[in-house]
């Protein structure tokens, strides 16, 4: 399950938790830090969870269209075309992540369990309304991992608002960062 539990253990659980931003202002420095990596963690996963998803939805869709088209082609043939379709957008939110997903192999139990479940990973051999009542729950899925990962956004959204409003109003500086960096702002670690 995407959806964040109150109380529960995932890094989703307590990014998306009602009081995760209650110290923002009063907090360190590198904590606020430390939350806004990992919110951008979530984010990544959240993506990657959405991308694994459409991926799916793009393979169920190409073999109802096949059946509709049997001329064009079988689907193994043209699978690296339906996952490379330029209609797709591969730019996400248009943030720069500095984070890859993390946990792949043992992400989200839902989302994984969809996108493995052989039932749907074997579509030529499922009947047209099996493919429709797959389809529907891949879509119900990704519509839930994206309003979670909007969530995350925002929460994201916030912890960079606060540390820009630091530096803004001089209550961090870039002096600060390159030394918690270890570096001489050269890139080369300071002695």
């Amino acid at each position: 399950m995407t959806r964040p539990m109150a109380g529960g253990r995932r890094r989703v659980d307590r990014v998306l938790a009602p009081d995760y931003l209650d110290d923002l202002r009063t907090a360190p420095l590198d904590v606020v830090r430390g939350k806004r990596h990992e919110a951008e963690q979530e984010e990544a996963d959240l993506s990657f969870a959405r991308r694994m998803l459409h991926g799916r939805m793009d393979i169920i869709k190409a073999e109802q269209a096949r059946r509709a088209d049997p001329e064009g082609g079988s689907l193994v043939e043209r699978l690296s075309t339906i996952l490379a379709d330029p209609s797709r957008s591969t730019h996400g939110s248009g943030r720069h992540l500095t984070v890859e997903p993390s946990r792949v192999d043992e992400h989200r139990r839902k989302e994984e369990a969809i996108v493995a479940d052989a039932e749907i990973s074997d579509v030529v051999h499922r009947t047209d309304a099996e493919l429709d009542e797959a389809l529907a729950r891949l879509r119900e899925t990704e519509v839930e991992v994206s309003e979670v990962r909007h969530d995350v956004q925002h929460v994201m959204d916030a912890l960079t608002e606060e540390i820009a409003r630091r530096y803004r109003e001089g209550e961090a500086s870039v002096d600060d960062l390159l030394a918690h960096l270890g570096t001489d702002g050269s890139g080369a670690s300071a002695s």
